[in-house]
């Protein structure tokens, strides 16, 4: 028992992890690629932000002939006082945005570096015994460890710096433009405003319609805070059984997949439609004609309603024809490339469901 729960905990917990270390690894290279870039606009902008030698040079060579030219005419020279410096408003802007945003993507780097090593530490604690209630026991209290301290959501709000360091680079880059062009200016803000609304649109999607495949870093929180204002709200929401906590998006998806209602019966019966037509050769036809009785009927001899119809969907469907299909499987039997034993596994499953689908016909 304890060694089935091992098996399964082991294979979930893998999946979770890679899935975690992929997605930092993306955004460490993101990061890195991202980072050098900001970095030599930085260098370009802060510039302004201090006085301009060149321009004081000028100003002194100018007070410098200007003393000349009084001295050569006799007449008085007075050195007006400097004005301090000033910054323009469009460079403080700039700067503050950029140097913001290169400190978001640095900490993103750092806590996508973090996350890898705790995934790490994770499967390193669970594999450190063999005995396999000791494993189930770890595995265990491990798991809810994550979902106790909220790693999951930390997961989820990662990116979510990467991708408000990129917000704050774009608008930097807006202030960047303002003393250099107008036009420029104006064009690139429609730009990243467009880009903006789909960022919003998408983050908004996954809420209303929970099999939506796009969503953002933003979309999870949302998720979550908008279940917790309104636990009754759909898509069909709830709470975690194990732990009691508010679920996550993916625990709402397969919860919602195996819903048993008319939509779940429309995608198996589209499901198993795809599938036969995806299956080309005989040998791999044969495991599904030889599933379809146990599928029927169950392990308590009762015919499944549910998927009478859908088998006898495959039967109707012109581009499947289940029973066409099965008498060529059948006939194959004796061109005298399978062995015996081969042909009368084969022969004896395509018999009984060609039967099994002329009673289904009849009925």
């Amino acid at each position: 028992m304890w060694a089935v729960y091992v098996a399964e905990a082991e294979k979930y917990d893998k999946g979770l992890v890679e899935s975690w270390k992929g997605d930092m690894e993306g955004m460490l290279i993101f990061a890195g690629l991202f980072s050098p870039g900001l970095v030599a606009f930085l260098i370009e902008s802060y510039k302004k932000l201090s006085p301009d030698s060149g321009d004081t040079t000028v100003l002194l060579l100018a007070q410098i002939s200007n003393q000349l030219a009084a001295a050569a005419n006799g007449t008085a020279f007075t050195i007006l006082p400097q004005a301090p410096f000033t910054p323009p408003t469009s460079s403080l802007v700039c700067n503050i945005l950029w140097f913001v945003s290169l400190g978001l993507s640095l900490t993103s780097a750092l806590v996508a570096t973090l996350v890898e090593q705790w995934a790490r530490e994770f499967m390193h604690k669970a594999d450190m015994r063999s005995a396999p209630i000791i494993r189930a026991r770890v595995f265990s209290y491990l798991y809810y460890g994550l979902k106790r301290f909220e790693m999951h959501m930390l997961v989820e709000i990662t990116p979510l710096l990467l991708h408000a360091s990129l917000l704050f680079f774009f608008a930097g880059l807006v202030a960047f433009l303002i003393p250099v062009n107008t036009v420029i200016t104006v064009i690139t803000a429609i730009l990243l405003s467009v880009v903006a609304a789909l960022y919003l649109i998408l983050t908004i999607l996954p809420l209303n319609y929970i099999d939506c495949p796009y969503q953002t870093p933003l979309s999870g929180p949302l998720w979550r805070f908008a279940r917790w204002l309104h636990p009754g709200s759909p898509p069909d929401p709830g709470h975690s059984i194990a732990t009691g906590q508010t679920e996550i998006m993916a625990e709402a998806v397969f919860r919602k997949a195996v819903s048993d209602d008319e939509e779940r019966s429309s995608r198996d019966r589209k499901a198993l439609i795809w599938t036969m037509k995806s299956l080309s050769d005989d040998n791999e036809l044969e495991p599904f004609i030889d599933a379809i009785p146990d599928v029927l009927f169950g392990q308590n001899a009762r015919r499944s309603i549910v998927y009478t119809d859908h088998i006898q969907a495959l039967i109707d469907d012109p581009q499947v024809r289940l029973l066409d299909r099965i008498r060529t499987l059948y006939k194959s039997c004796d061109t005298g490339l399978l062995t015996s034993e081969a042909s009368s596994r084969r022969r004896i499953s395509s018999s009984s469901n060609m039967g099994g689908g002329k009673s289904g016909n009849s009925q």
